[in-house]
């Protein structure tokens, strides 16, 4: 079968925003090409189609029976990680991957913690500052210290940093202030979940399953540990990944139980990442989910699994045959 691959990298993109974290979310070309080894090794063709305007162009002139969708879209809209597969939808391409419905919801996360809370998944307090003019309005006495501050529509941690936990007034003030100066959306103040930070990999669809569970773990412990965006960036030198998760087996339920329902009740496809903290009372705590994970050599869901005894190609595969099964124009393709 001869497949499209959607992606957008760093390089391609570098110098366009004041904002340093402005393309995290980015791939940078050797994903690419482990992506590219990946659908190759199951006996298909490949054809980069890029994102952006090359991604329209390309998709146009070339004829391909499916799209691998890494493309986290362009601009800052709240809604850009569904602009290729709604062009896909629009052209009947069939795709990897959640449908732009999803992807638009799950990067919202005020929106996403409404939903998993309707359906019995424990989440953090808290609340979303709309603009400067409500941080005199808030009643910062009825909300527990301390709280993390965060962009209310972006992923891969952007916007999130050491200076994101605040323990005081103060110190929210500020960091909701920087939020706003620097992404220009609104900003959530959330409960802190002192406790331990894990992450959960689902995969396929009917039903969906595990790939696994990984703890991340300080090397130094420090008061409060926040896996922001400066320990994943020198994540050899400041925290381990545990996996197989050494928690209590009823813990290990509970995280497997609400990945499985958050995956299923947002409508994610084929994969997924799901961020939980587990507190000192034994509940996991869902933070968010991505149904878009980083599949790099060092996104999470990509070590995880390894450690877990998938090959990273491996992984690649079992995606692209979760969305196979799901046309049937595909399958003997």
């Amino acid at each position: 079968m001869r497949i499209g691959l959607a992606y957008d990298l760093k390089i391609a993109v570098a110098g366009h925003s004041a904002v340093e974290d402005a393309f995290e979310e980015y791939d940078s070309p050797e994903t690419v090409e482990i992506i590219s080894g990946a659908i190759k090794k199951k006996g298909h063709s490949v054809v980069r189609l890029g994102g952006g305007v090359e991604f329209l162009d390309n998709t146009r002139r070339e004829k391909v029976a499916m799209v691998f969708n890494i493309s986290e879209g362009r601009g800052s809209y709240r809604s850009r990680e569904a602009q290729v597969p709604s062009v896909l939808e629009m052209l009947d391409i069939p795709y990897t991957g959640s449908d732009p419905l999803c992807l638009a919801v799950c990067l919202d996360k005020p929106i996403t913690k409404k939903l998993v809370a309707l359906a019995g998944i424990p989440t953090p307090k808290w609340l979303l500052v709309n603009d400067e003019a409500e941080l005199g309005r808030i009643s910062w006495k009825k909300f527990p210290f301390p709280v993390i501050i965060k962009p209310a529509y972006e992923g891969s941690s952007k916007g999130i940093r050491l200076t994101s936990l605040a323990e005081n007034i103060v110190q929210a003030e500020k960091e909701v202030k920087r939020i706003f100066t620097n992404y220009h959306q609104p900003v959530m103040v959330e409960e802190f979940i002192d406790g331990e930070e894990v992450t959960v990999g689902v995969i396929g669809n009917s039903p969906p399953k595990l790939v696994g569970m990984m703890r991340v773990v300080p090397k130094k412990q420090p008061k409060h540990f926040v896996y922001s965006l400066e320990v994943k960036r020198d994540y050899v030198n400041l925290v381990d990944y545990e996996s197989p998760v050494k928690l209590p087996r009823p813990v290990l339920k509970k995280l497997e139980e609400y990945s499985l329902k958050a995956f299923q009740v947002l409508g994610c496809r084929d994969f997924s990442r799901v961020d939980f903290r587990v507190g000192h009372d034994g509940i996991p705590y869902f933070l968010e989910i991505n149904p878009l994970p980083g599949l790099g050599t060092y996104s999470d869901l990509i070590i995880m699994a390894i450690k877990l005894g998938w090959t990273h190609e491996g992984l690649i595969g079992a995606v692209l045959d979760a969305a196979i099964e799901r046309y049937p124009q595909c399958v003997n393709a």
